[in-house]
């Protein structure tokens, strides 16, 4: 696929969007690296919040602190440059909603084939949610993460500069950027520092306070049964959790 042809997808999909989630379920930053064809895979995301903010983003939603939230991913490999995945299902476990199932996403993912390989790596990645009303005030939203990296080896540099939207005005696309720098000990281990920010909706950033930004440092290996992603992040300002705890699992399931 052109990148013409990608940014002009961008464009139509985000003309009538809005609104940031109150947490997330997943915490990684896309390489552009996708499943062969023909191939499922299956990674389970999990993050605990182990200090974080006491109050719900909005009413009747989910205390962050002491909180786990996650969910399986199901992915298929279509083509060399084509993936598609199933969340399902959404869970959270919260101080003051106990078990809860929040809903589903799917998702389309184009990139670059053969991203690993390459230099310099690209994609786009598009995502649908039905959400429960106590994860987001908003049944429907989506996500657009564009996926720019380069392999520099040992160094890694990727950014994916995420677009939020509930379906509403253009100006209100939210700007939740996430960044990666890792460094490759060897093909089987790497350390990271990891940034998710949002800065609220593109008509007018938030204040520094409003805003959210968070540091991770990561740990990744891969091994030749299960892929391990383990990281610990630090909130930097008032309005993000302060300590957060990420683990991602995957593996190739045929």
């Amino acid at each position: 696929m052109k990148i013409r042809s990608l940014a002009v997808l961008i464009f139509a999909i985000g003309a009538s969007v809005a609104g940031a989630r109150a947490q997330t379920d997943e915490i990684q930053v896309y390489d552009a690296e996708i499943a062969e064809p023909g191939k499922f895979n299956l990674t389970l995301h999990n993050n605990w919040i182990a200090e974080g903010r006491d109050t719900p983003a909005f009413p009747g939603g989910l205390v962050p602190d002491e909180s786990l939230n996650g969910v399986p991913e199901w992915a298929y490999g279509v083509t060399d440059w084509f993936e598609t995945g199933l969340y399902f299902p959404l869970y959270s476990f919260s101080k003051n909603r106990g078990l809860t199932f929040n809903g589903t996403k799917v998702r389309a993912l184009f990139v670059s084939p053969h991203a690993a390989e390459r230099t310099f790596f690209y994609g786009v990645n598009f995502e649908a949610s039905y959400n429960a009303r106590h994860w987001d005030p908003k049944h429907f939203t989506s996500e657009i993460r564009p996926i720019l990296g380069w392999h520099l080896h040992p160094v890694d540099l990727i950014f994916n500069p995420i677009l939020d939207t509930d379906y509403s005005r253009l100006e209100n696309l939210d700007f939740a950027p996430a960044t990666r720098l890792a460094y490759n000990f060897s093909p089987k281990w790497a350390v990271a520092a990891e940034e998710y920010d949002d800065f609220g909706p593109l008509k007018g950033f938030n204040s520094w306070n409003r805003q959210s930004h968070q540091l991770f440092g990561v740990i990744d290996h891969h091994g030749k049964f299960l892929d391990v992603e383990f990281g610990v992040g630090f909130g930097l300002t008032d309005a993000t959790d302060r300590l957060t705890l990420k683990m991602i699992l995957s593996r190739d399931l045929n």
